[in-house]
């Protein structure tokens, strides 16, 4: 008993100390709303699943073998009232749990614009093996697993993949998006407060998965600027020697600015994963680009 007893608060710790930094933790609109989608649809499973739970035990408790009083027959036979009530209360439950979920996920378009304290920022992201490129195309930097935005900014990002699948991912701020070759997809996120809050790829990408990820570094405004000036000031500029060898498999790679990017860096990148030029070479034709929202 005693170990049943520490395998349920084991278990009960564990989910809270995951949520803790995860999707029950939002730290930004859009993960607020899905948080919300997600109680709201927890909720309305449970009218369903609590009766139930009750009425199994309540039955088994007054059909048990020790109560006389429990009539038991053989006779089979057919109740209209009890198959109406049984049936309509899953299906109503259904719809409403349909209708709550349509009409939340289409709220939460990751297209659609959000309203914050400033301007928009716009970030260009490129998974790569195994590391996230970030580029600022407003701003004239990049930099790898670490992304610095303006808390109360939108951050305008359009994603895409220079290798395999892979999906981006931030569980604070919500809303996972797939970045795909050749592709392009468009998100929207806002971080509310200053923070910092982990980010990694939700989608099996080979031997160096494990190291997709990154850290969003939620600050405010006047830091924003100083590390972009501190980023103009420091490392190396992101050209196309720059990029084949960044491009090139590597794991375990810690956040780096770069000063300066190639011009229209990301159009160039996706212009080489379409035509399958490989990653020393980013230049070329421009082919037709594919837009996705989500």
């Amino acid at each position: 008993m005693r170990q049943a007893v520490f395998a349920v608060v084991s278990i009960c710790s564990g989910f809270l100390l995951a949520s803790c930094q995860g999707v029950l933790d939002p730290q930004g609109p859009i993960a607020a709303a899905e948080r919300l989608l997600l109680i709201n649809s927890t909720a309305i499973m449970l009218v369903v699943v609590v009766p139930v739970i009750v009425a199994t035990l309540a039955f088994a408790w007054w059909y048990r073998a020790s109560n006389t009083h429990a009539t038991r027959s053989l006779d089979e036979s057919y109740e209209g009232r009890v198959e109406f009530v049984v049936w309509s209360i899953p299906a109503l439950t259904v719809i409403l749990l349909g209708g709550v979920i349509w009409i939340g996920s289409h709220q939460l378009d990751p297209r659609a614009p959000i309203q914050g304290k400033s301007d928009p920022v716009r970030v260009d992201v490129v998974a790569l093996d195994w590391k996230w490129l970030f580029i600022y195309p407003d701003h004239g930097v990049a930099s790898v697993n670490q992304l610095v935005i303006p808390a109360g900014a939108p951050v305008e990002f359009r994603l895409t993949s220079a290798t395999v699948m892979n999906s981006f991912f931030v569980p604070q701020l919500g809303s996972q998006i797939y970045a795909m070759g050749g592709m392009i997809t468009h998100l929207h996120l806002l971080a509310d407060n200053p923070g910092e809050y982990p980010g990694f790829s939700a989608n099996y990408s080979g031997d160096g998965f494990s190291w997709m990820r990154f850290v969003v570094k939620s600050v405010s405004p006047g830091d924003f600027n100083a590390w972009l000036e501190q980023a103009r000031s420091t490392g190396s500029g992101l050209d196309d020697a720059g990029y084949a060898e960044l491009a090139k498999p590597s794991r375990d790679v810690s956040p780096t600015t770069y000063r300066s990017i190639e011009p229209k860096l990301f159009e160039r990148i996706l212009d080489k994963t379409t035509t399958g030029s490989g990653n020393a070479d980013i230049g070329g034709p421009a082919p037709p680009i594919h837009h996705a929202g989500g």
